[in-house]
This record gives C-alpha cells, sequence and structure tokens, in this order.
C-alpha cells in the first residue's frame, strides 16, 4: 500500500518544538516527597479534600488500624493557619471495617474564598497537614484550575499529580474521569508495569467490593497522588475504568456476566469503594446520579456531568456495525437514522432538569461563563479514512492490543463518527444538551474532556452549523495515546494530522506528552496551558508548556482568539 507523506511546515506557535526546547533547558524536578512521612503509619494513604462548597469541604483520610477493634473515632481539625493556632472547626468521625477504614467530615461553618489547613488524629499519632479551598461568594476576578485525567498505574510514575502539587495558586484540581483501572497485571499497561515494578494490586481484573477497595489502596498510596490530594481540593467525575471498560446503565464492555457474575453486584461494589476512598459528596438519589455544581462567585458555574452509569444507552461496536454496512445505503441509514435515534441517552431526565436549573441560576447571577466537567469528546468528529495508510502487518499489530482494530479501519473508510463512545455515538443527546443550554441563554461554555488520552482544542458546533462554545481535551496523567509517534507501528502522529485535517471542527490535536490543562478564567477571557512532562518511566522529569490558547467571549460565546479561521490546520503540508 502506498503511504501518505506528511511533514510539519513549521512548528506550531505554543505547541512541541516551544514545548521540547523549554524541556531541555529546564532543570530536572525530583519526586515529591512532602508526605512520605506518612507511609507505613496509621495514615498511609495520605489526606484529601473535595466538593468545596461556600462555607463546607469534605476532608478524607483513611486510618490503618493496629488493634482488633471494630471501629475507631477519628478527630480532625481546620485551622486558618499551618500552625493550627487559629482552629476554625473541629469534629470527630467514626469509622470501621464496614467502610474500610476510610474516613470522611464535612467541615461546616466555613468562610467563603478562604484557604484552610486540616488534620486528622488518631490517638497520638497525627496525619499530614493538607491544604484546602472554600468556593469564593461575590465579585472575583479570577479562577484557576488544573485539568487531568486517565490516572493509570502501571503505565508510569504520576508526575504530573507531582507537578500540580507544586502549583500553590490554583483553586480546585478537576479529574474528569478513570482515576484508577480494573485490569490484572496481564491487561491493559501490564508490560509497562512489569517494566517499571508499577503492577496492579491486586494482580487480578478487580471485581468484588474487597478488590476495589485494594486497588483503590493503592493508588492513594502513591506518594505523588499523596501530594496532590493534599495541596488542593478536588472536582472528581468518573469515567469508565472506576467500574469497567466502556460502561453503560446496564453493563460494560470489559464485563462478562458469565464469567464475572451480575454487573449490578460489580457496579454496587465499584460505586462503594469509590464512595469510600474519594473525598466527594454522595449525592441523595440513586449512586449513579453523581452529578452536581460548583458556583465560583460572580464569575462561573462548573457542572459536573455523569454520563456512563445512570442513563447511557448501549455504545455500538465497530465490529458489530461494520458487518450491516454493505451499501451506500446501509451506511446513510446507520449514519442519519439509527445513530439518531432519540431513545440513545447519555444525561437522562433527572440530569438535565439539574443542568437546566444550574444553567439558569448561574445566568441570574450574572456569570459569563460556564465551565462543563465531561468525560468523552463532545465535538462532532469523523474519522478519516486509514485504509491508504496503514498496512496489514500494522493492523495485526494493532489487533494485539485492541480487538476492535481490523474493524475501525475497514469503518474509517466509511465517513462515520471516530469514536462511537463518545459524545458522536449520541449525537440526538448531544443536541438536548445544546437545546438545554441554548433555552437558558447559558452562553460562555467551555467544556473540558478526558478519556482520549490526548491534548484537543474543538469548537462546539450544533446539527444546524450554531456555535455553541469549545472544548479542551487534556491529555492522560500516564495512559497512552493512540495519537503519539509510537501508535499504528509509528503513524500515530500522522493519524492525528489526517483526523485534525479532516474535521474543521478540531482545531488542536496532539498525542505527544502527558500533563494536565492550566486553566484560568477572567471576566475578559480564559487561557488554557496544556503543561506537559517529558517522562513518566521515572520519578524526576522536566515540565513545560506544550501548546497554549486564550478564548474569548464574543456574540456571548466562547470562542478561540486568534487562530485565524482555519487553527493550526495551516501549519502543516500534507505531501501525498
Amino acid at each position: 500500500m502506498t503511504k501518505a507523506k506528511i511533514t510539519r511546515r513549521a512548528a506550531l506557535l505554543s505547541g512541541a518544538a516551544m514545548g521540547a526546547a523549554s524541556c531541555a533547558s529546564a532543570p530536572k524536578m525530583t519526586p515529591y516527597v512532602a508526605v512520605s512521612e506518612a507511609s507505613g503509619g496509621v495514615f498511609a494513604h495520605g489526606v484529601a479534600s473535595g466538593d468545596p462548597a461556600a462555607t463546607s469541604v469534605v476532608l478524607w483520610t483513611r486510618i490503618t488500624p493496629v488493634t482488633r477493634a471494630a471501629i475507631a473515632n477519628v478527630a480532625w481539625e481546620v485551622a486558618a493557619d499551618e500552625s493550627f493556632t487559629d482552629i476554625i472547626a473541629k469534629g470527630e468521625t467514626q469509622t470501621g471495617l464496614s467502610r474500610d477504614w476510610t474516613v470522611k467530615a464535612l467541615a461546616e461553618a466555613l468562610s467563603p474564598g478562604m484557604t484552610y489547613f486540616y488534620r486528622f488524629r488518631l490517638g497520638g499519632d497525627v496525619s499530614p497537614t493538607g491544604r484546602t479551598k472554600t468556593l469564593p461568594d461575590g465579585a472575583i476576578d479570577q479562577a484557576r484550575f488544573a485539568v487531568m485525567s486517565c490516572s493509570n498505574y502501571p503505565f508510569g510514575y504520576f508526575n504530573v499529580y507531582d507537578l500540580v502539587a507544586r502549583h500553590d495558586d490554583l483553586d480546585a484540581v478537576i479529574h474528569l474521569g478513570d482515576y484508577i483501572y480494573e485490569y490484572s497485571r496481564e491487561g491493559y499497561g501490564g508490560d509497562q508495569g512489569r517494566a517499571l515494578d508499577r503492577e496492579h494490586e491486586p494482580p487480578h481484573e478487580i471485581i468484588s467490593l474487597a478488590d476495589y477497595r485494594r486497588r483503590h489502596a493503592q493508588y492513594k498510596a502513591d506518594p505523588a497522588s499523596q501530594a496532590m490530594h493534599a495541596k488542593h481540593p478536588l472536582i472528581a467525575i468518573w469515567d469508565d475504568h472506576e467500574t469497567s471498560n466502556d460502561s453503560w446503565s446496564g453493563g460494560a464492555e470489559n464485563h462478562d456476566p458469565a464469567t464475572e457474575g451480575s454487573w449490578d453486584a460489580r457496579r454496587r461494589a465499584a460505586l462503594q469503594a469509590y464512595y469510600e476512598w474519594m473525598p466527594v459528596r454522595e449525592p441523595d438519589m440513586a449512586p449513579e446520579a453523581f452529578f452536581r455544581s460548583f458556583s465560583y462567585g460572580d464569575l462561573l458555574t462548573v457542572a459536573a456531568l455523569e454520563t456512563r452509569l445512570m442513563a447511557r444507552a448501549r455504545q455500538f461496536e465497530y465490529s458489530e456495525v461494520i458487518p450491516t454496512l454493505q451499501t451506500p445505503e446501509d451506511v446513510a441509514h446507520f449514519r442519519d437514522v439509527i445513530l439518531w435515534d432519540e431513545s440513545r441517552e447519555m444525561l437522562g431526565a433527572a440530569q438535565l432538569d439539574y443542568l437546566d436549573r444550574t444553567f439558569r441560576n448561574s445566568v441570574a447571577k450574572g456569570q459569563p461563563w460556564r465551565l462543563i466537567a465531561n468525560q468523552v469528546i463532545m465535538a462532532k468528529v469523523t474519522a478519516p479514512d486509514l485504509n491508504p495508510h496503514v498496512e496489514e502487518a500494522q493492523i495485526v499489530e494493532l489487533e494485539q492490543q485492541w480487538n476492535e482494530a481490523r474493524a475501525f479501519v475497514k469503518m474509517s473508510a466509511l465517513g462515520l463518527p471516530l469514536n462511537f463512545d463518545a459524545w458522536d455515538g449520541y449525537p440526538a443527546a448531544r443536541e438536548r444538551f445544546y437545546d438545554l443550554a441554548r433555552e437558558a441563554n447559558a452562553g460562555g461554555m467551555i467544556v473540558v474532556t478526558g478519556d482520549t488520552h490526548t491534548w484537543w482544542a474543538n469548537d462546539l458546533v450544533d446539527k444546524n452549523g450554531g456555535h455553541m462554545g469549545v472544548e479542551l481535551g487534556t491529555h492522560s496523567v500516564t495512559s497512552p495515546s493512540p495519537y503519539r509517534k509510537e501508535f499504528l507501528g509509528g503513524m500515530g502522529a500522522e493519524y492525528a494530522l489526517l483526523t485534525n485535517r479532516d474535521n474543521k471542527d478540531v482545531r488542536f490535536l496532539s498525542g505527544e506528552y502527558h500533563g494536565f490543562i492550566d486553566l484560568t478564567i477572567t471576566r475578559e477571557g480564559a487561557r488554557a496551558e496544556y503543561k506537559a512532562v517529558d517522562t513518566i518511566e521515572g520519578g524526576a522529569y522536566n515540565a513545560f508548556t506544550h501548546a497554549a490558547f486564550d478564548i474569548a467571549r464574543e456574540d456571548g460565546d466562547a470562542r478561540f482568539k486568534d487562530m485565524d479561521g482555519a487553527g493550526f490546520k495551516d501549519r502543516y503540508l500534507f505531501d501525498r
């Protein structure tokens, strides 16, 4: 087969070339050890805070008991200063075997927009000190977030967490899901885990409550994870791997009832462990109803979505769809009718009603921005035709990692969506979300997205071409990107260029370098800096800015600024 030769005409103005230069000159960062004193002690899993409100915040820790007692009473304190001379709030929380010795306390009667310090006590043992922040009230100038996702333990060191822990001026960390992964040591990431001595515990795929608890414990024991959690409050949503790959309301791609039992039982176990081990408020409705919002003064509201377990319809699989597409008419019917089935839900009526109220309250407060914490790519992205560019040997190699590879390559020639597991697989549900935002007059919409282990900057456009906002996709903490150079037999970067070229709504796409989005929002606009690390294969690393984008409000909408209409596409030369 003839392959397209794709070469860069010029480096991105704020992209990889600048990042590599910065990386080469930057001093190497040594591993963060601020909370390592806790390792092996009563508070061996550190401390965390999350789900901040204006006058309250969730505090979390876990104790490792040294007695046979079935319960323990753990004291907590919140202070205005790190030396704890000015105690603002305190209390005591009971824990025990029934909740895996995890501790969650709601610290209340706090002041808005304040930084606090907290700690726990059990007898004479004192936890590491954590730092947290409440939501502001009234007029504020800016809010700043670290946005991240996809922290797969065996794939590498959590250097991205370490980098976030070194920042002092963040309001919160927004984690977009795949906080843990469910696979066995022989599954996804197994080879890397063995090479780095970061293999999953327990060694088998996690299914039971004890399994999920043990996996959470492993992730929370990581020193970089502990440092990040101790430094900033967390706003978390889950994606699929907190339960199982490609989960939906009735099952998951990586769940076989014949050998792994009831999906309902597995999901209940996963969610119980999640609520035990994460610093989050638990919903008043069903445990799957994990959607909520956070109001930052008169500036913005963060709306955190749940798109997996409560209402989502089952995803289409490439291998199931391809045999049904024998003629151009079959393809058109699938694209225009089957995909657009109104019953294919993502959010559900209860969540849509909640978002409607949230958006209207935000607009009523005069907030110019809505920040949407979202799991999977919302922009429209059509798969580029890979058939002229890949050879049989590359498909065979890819099939060893992904059993849908051959069907995906075949499907890529048909002008269908790139990813049926993203919003493109649920276009009617996406339009319902857009309609809701439009009817609430909720402009200024910035969507932040995880899942793909890839950097994105996308325009969001409805079915009639109306501009709805922008989407910022973050790379992963450790999980590998399909757009990295090594993918597709060394063609991953070319795959990214083809995807970028063939999709006008995709303004930037890169699979290189793990990292997070450093997002600052002001009344006038927003700036997203894609902060990256040069390695996850050891604890020392360089950090740099891989790309940066400015966002302005124009006619009430969030739009990328100074991207010349075509974005970065004109910086590439496609030599066929």
